[in-house]
């Protein structure tokens, strides 16, 4: 929720994003998100996982981005 107006990314509404806002939870704790401030150090099996759970978060996004891609362009 970048503007914390509960419009969501892009103003697709709440629960349509990475979930990093307060609305998911803010799972961006120890990032610079959180009560950390980003001074937390994780493990390599900590970082790892962070990585891997944002690096799909981040592909299910581009995914809905090329969906509604293509429902514009198919709206021409």
């Amino acid at each position: 929720m970048p503007r914390f107006d509960k419009t969501g990314p892009m103003g697709q509404g709440s629960m349509t994003g990475r979930g990093l806002g307060s609305c998911g939870g803010g799972r961006g704790d120890g990032r610079g998100y959180g009560r950390g401030f980003g001074r937390r150090f994780f493990t390599q099996g900590e970082e790892g996982k962070m990585l891997k759970d944002e690096a799909g978060d981040l592909e299910k996004e581009l995914e809905a981005i090329k969906e509604r891609l293509q429902e514009l362009k198919s709206k021409k």
